[in-house]
């Protein structure tokens, strides 16, 4: 018997290797001991600390560290969203605010550290996306590399024999294949086929979607606009800086860009529970407005409900909450009415809406014609229990039997001072109380009934009741853009996992007894169970075209002189081979059937290991 001439280990590692290349774009890592140093200089530096940004590593680091910074965030009052509250957590905690400031935990998002984090996130997944993207669009171009020559060491493999010409059989490989969406092309005795280019695609579109997202956040934070107004029924607001409550923006907005448009509150609408474990509870908060859009825009009418805004000129008005506002009548000494409105009281219980609030009325005069500057300050219920009740405090949400308590005071209220102050507490620095009997002079009120002052200097008359509504107008030009990367991220992600990048080889050959040996094999990028399911579903629809051999003639063994240098080794025929179906096996199950025979032109198991390559695992 002629000696053995095996083909090197090395190369059959190398050439398997070779036809698992290019699976995924995601760049090759150097070994421990291959890692080369960067040459001595700027240049060299520069290129290596390139490199470590741009790989995915890095990447990924800076996205756990950019979840890491916006903890503080949640947690820490922010001087961007609640001043009062940052002004009040430094009087409580003197020793951690100034340590906070020194950090930036107060204005995280807008810190050098946090904006440190999100650029460097943002360049280096671009540095590490447009090479991936480059050489992926190179692999759609490129063609599937041609067969290795042993099959055998492929994950998935199956072979058969057939009466069918080799070129017959290649044909009609390459016209099923094709039919299943393979990219296909004949090298040499073999079809080589690749499918499943949207994993790579999905797992790029994912990527890319990062960085839409981060560019929306910026967008988003750089030229956006929000501010509160409080508006009672009958009232309405205009869309300028000097209407709103609060207001803020991004650094990059102007201005002089608010769109012109408009509001009024016609009424307000609310319904609570009012029997049950859940009295009380609201179901219904409707704001009735009419609104229009540009200087000279016709009214429309609207509605804004909780989570449904009114989106009017690229803004959304957003109802936040709701109270009411009492309506009182001040008369001076001089029987002058001074002050005639509905006046916002704050509530302090959100489940009954007890309400607190003052009343200001810096123009009043005594009898005598002198300056008397009144105030009043007190709290609204808008059901009160009764006397008999214990509690001064509301029982029920609606307005079902709403009283008014004030307590009067006169002197200088201070708005004259030039100094800011709020509309809803009284300064009582300079103020004295009305006392009448060495009693503070205080009333409960019904809706109309009047509270007289002593002295003769003037009366209050509750009148009735309005609802107030407080409303958010909020333009943010980056919520799009981020709800596009978000979907976009779920469909790359989807694509990535479920999508499976693999390459089918079909070979035909004649071996020496003029019968045609057929071997499928394919490769994944990773260890599927539909690898070899599906090298089964091609095999079966293939015989259709190359149906097994009807008799198989032993011509004897066939040695590797035999046999072309390019082809690859043949089987010996199964005396049983017209009642097998070729069914693809792994490839250590494969070589374990073939490898001990001298027919197949090989060593045994325990020379030739069939465990696949380090290359054809990819």
């Amino acid at each position: 018997m002629a000696s053995k001439t095996d083909t090197p280990r090395d190369a059959d590692d190398a050439e398997v290797g070779a036809a698992g290349s290019q699976l995924s774009t995601a760049p090759e890592e150097e070994a421990a001991g291959e890692v080369s140093l960067p040459s001595l200089g700027p240049i060299g530096w520069a290129r290596w600390f390139w490199r470590q940004l741009t790989s995915m590593r890095v990447a990924l680091i800076l996205l756990f560290l950019l979840s890491l910074g916006a903890i503080p965030g949640s947690l820490v009052p922010q001087t961007s969203i609640d001043p009062t509250k940052v002004e009040q957590f430094r009087t409580d905690h003197p020793t951690l605010a100034p340590l906070y400031d020194k950090l930036g935990l107060f204005h995280v998002y807008s810190s050098v550290w946090f904006s440190a984090i999100y650029l460097l996130l943002f360049i280096s997944l671009i540095g590490c996306i447009v090479p991936r993207s480059w050489q992926f669009v190179g692999q759609l171009r490129s063609r599937p590399p041609r067969a290795p020559r042993r099959l055998t060491r492929l994950p998935a493999y199956t072979t058969w024999r057939t009466d069918r010409a080799p070129d017959e059989v290649l044909g009609a490989a390459q016209r099923l294949l094709r039919k299943r969406r393979f990219r296909a092309h004949t090298v040499d005795d073999a079809v080589a086929a690749e499918k499943g280019y949207l994993r790579e695609a999905g797992n790029l579109i994912f990527h890319v979607s990062l960085i839409v997202i981060l560019v929306a956040v910026a967008v988003g934070s750089l030229w956006k606009s929000e501010g509160g107004k409080l508006v009672v029924e009958g009232d309405g607001f205009a869309n300028s800086l000097t209407q709103y409550d609060n207001f803020k923006s991004g650094a990059f907005y102007d201005t002089d860009d608010l769109e012109p448009f408009g509001f009024s509150l016609k009424s307000f609408d609310a319904s609570y529970e009012r029997t049950g474990p859940q009295k009380g509870t609201p179901r219904e908060f409707r704001a009735n407005i009419s609104y229009f859009q540009g200087a000279d825009g016709k009214e429309h009418p609207g509605k804004i409900e909780v989570n449904h805004p009114l989106e009017i000129a690229d803004s959304k008005i957003f109802l936040l909450s709701h109270g009411y506002a009492p309506v009182v009548e001040v008369t001076d000494g001089r029987g002058k009415q001074v002050y005639s409105g509905a006046v916002p009281f704050l509530p302090q219980d959100m489940q009954n809406y007890t309400s607190t609030g003052v009343v200001k009325v810096p123009n009043a005069q005594t009898a005598a014609g002198k300056r008397n500057q009144l105030g009043f300050s007190g709290f609204f219920v808008p059901t009160y229990g009764g006397k008999g009740s214990g509690s001064m405090f509301s029982t029920f949400p609606a307005l079902d039997n709403p009283r008014l308590t004030l307590t009067a005071y006169h002197g200088d209220l201070g708005v004259d001072s030039g100094l800011p102050q709020s509309v809803y507490q009284l300064e009582k620095k300079n103020l004295k109380q009305y006392k009448q009997d060495g009693r503070a002079v205080a009333q409960m009120m019904k809706p109309g009934e009047t509270m007289k002052l002593p002295g003769g200097d003037g009366s209050i008359k509750f009148v009735g009741v309005k609802q107030w509504a407080t409303f958010q107008v909020s333009h943010q030009p980056g919520n799009g853009l981020a709800l596009i990367g978000a979907i976009a991220i779920l469909i790359g992600l989807a694509g990535s996992l479920f999508i499976q990048r693999r390459r089918v080889w079909v070979r035909a050959v004649r071996g020496a007894d003029g019968v045609t040996v057929v071997e499928m094999a394919g490769l994944g990028r990773s260890e599927s169970a539909r690898l070899p399911e599906e090298l089964a579903d091609l095999a079966g629809a293939l015989e259709a075209d190359a149906p097994l051999a009807e008799a198989a003639t032993d011509s004897g063994p066939v040695t590797d002189e035999d046999a072309s240098a390019d082809s690859a080794p043949v089987p010996a025929p199964s005396p049983a081979a017209d009642e097998k179906k070729p069914t693809p096996t792994g490839s250590e199950n494969t070589a374990k059937s073939t490898g001990s025979t001298d027919s197949v032109g090989s060593t045994d198991s325990a020379d030739d290991p069939a465990d696949p390559s380090e290359g054809a695992r990819a």
